[in-house]
């Protein structure tokens, strides 16, 4: 070899070493942050605090495989402590101390209707990950859990079916807070569009962590009396539920006698449940741990071998943080940057084949198609999925049986804005 072809050699294993040791460089220095806002105390820490460690998780699995934009992702993680008006506070400090580019975060309702006002002030991004009312829409917030008609409408659907018992008296069953109000309000509606008696329904609300439910399961044993097939609705969130589920046991409520079907209790709320005398109870969602597809052994795959615990198990909050969070990856390499603007421009129709075996595309309303799933609990406290959707469903941001509601669509494509309050100003006409 020539001493002109050796310092061609030269050159380009200098550059080569220059560009790594840039990339290397960069990597350390130059971290992309994210927030992750999850109460990891207080009544909520037993469902929020896994989805911390989901964040950390796929921020682990990122910067194995070198990063994002050529540069290291790193978490900031805070805890809110189930305490509303922290979380406020807590959304501020990242966005405006730590400079975050998105924040996963949030579980109740209450929660993420205290952080609403800092995101879109700081026109910061939230990823949302936890079925909800629906009734809003923010051009800052990305929702990646299940809307109405995504859960609930589904969910009473298969109770007045066949395969579902046939109920015709409802229990609605929730935690004193805005999700469980909203989705009860637009549960009774729908029930009474279906020719349910207004005296058919009974619906009850207890404070966070509520801990005696002597009373109000005796309440329900009562109401269920009355010679019709009855079925609970439950949007109780938190610990709360454990308390809950023991009592039906104590009082020998059965899911062949009275089907309880929960919005907010999965595989995680479960692992501190004795299930034996739960089986048969329901939970609606738009995924299960035993879901069979090759999608979901590698999610929890990944999962076990991160968390090093077998035993730990996988969600559907859990499968939403994870679509939200390759989502917003995917945007920020479409977009080249993680300016918040540019981002939330290549959201939209990001897809992803997620653990569910479903491909789960983002709208323009800022919600995900997804597919809704029914499943039993069962004695290793899973659930088997008794039944599914076909296809993806378009979430609905705005309830249709909410007469306020039901002329309003979202479409943040459009040059006008569509806001988080049902006014005809703030949302595009049907």
């Amino acid at each position: 070899m020539g001493i002109k072809a050796l310092a061609m050699k030269g050159m380009v294993a200098g550059c080569a070493l220059a560009a790594g040791l840039f990339a290397t460089a960069a990597m350390a220095a130059d971290p992309i942050k994210i927030g992750v806002l999850h109460s990891l105390s207080g009544t909520m820490a037993i469902s929020e605090t896994t989805l911390k460690d989901t964040v950390l998780m796929m921020v682990d699995d990122i910067n194995k495989k070198g990063g994002l934009l050529g540069r290291k992702v790193e978490a900031v993680v805070v805890d809110p402590a189930s305490n509303w008006p922290l979380f406020a506070e807590k959304a501020r400090e990242l966005l405006q101390k730590e400079k975050v580019a998105a924040v996963f975060g949030c579980w109740t309702s209450v929660s993420r209707k205290s952080v609403l006002p800092v995101f879109e002030e700081l026109n910061g991004m939230l990823f949302y990950p936890v079925q909800y009312e629906g009734e809003e829409s923010s051009r800052n917030v990305f929702y990646t859990g299940a809307a109405p008609n995504q859960q609930a409408i589904p969910a009473v659907d298969y109770l007045m079916g066949k395969d579902g018992g046939e109920a015709k008296r409802w229990v609605l069953a929730g935690t004193d807070y805005v999700y469980p109000r909203t989705t009860n309000k637009i549960l009774e509606a729908y029930l009474i569009s279906k020719g349910v008696p207004k005296d058919d329904i009974m619906i009850n609300y207890t404070p966070f962590g509520h801990a005696d439910w002597q009373t109000i399961v005796a309440d329900i044993k009562k109401f269920a009396s009355a010679g019709k097939k009855t079925a609970v609705v439950s949007t109780i969130n938190g610990d709360a539920n454990v308390p809950f589920y023991k009592e039906l046991a104590n009082q020998g409520i059965k899911a062949t006698d009275i089907p309880v079907v929960a919005f907010s209790v999965g595989e995680e709320e479960l692992a501190g449940i004795d299930t034996k005398n739960l089986v048969g109870h329901l939970a609606a969602w738009n995924y299960f741990q035993s879901v069979d597809s090759a999608e979901n052994d590698a999610f929890i795959k990944q999962w076990k071998t991160f968390i090093k615990n077998d035993k730990r198990v996988t969600n559907d909050p859990m499968e939403a943080t994870y679509i939200g969070f390759k989502m917003w990856t995917q945007a920020v390499a479409q977009a080249g940057t993680t300016d918040v603007d540019a981002v939330r421009q290549a959201m939209y129709g990001q897809k992803v084949r997620s653990p569910s075996g479903y491909d789960i595309a983002m709208n323009t309303n800022h919600h995900l198609s997804k597919p809704v799933m029914i499943g039993e609990i069962q004695a290793n406290g899973q659930f088997q999925i008794v039944n599914q959707t076909k296809a993806a469903i378009k979430a609905d941001a705005w309830s249709p049986f909410i007469p306020e509601s039901a002329k309003l669509t979202a479409d943040w494509t459009f040059p006008w804005v569509c806001g988080n309050c049902a006014e005809p100003k703030y949302g595009k006409l049907k």
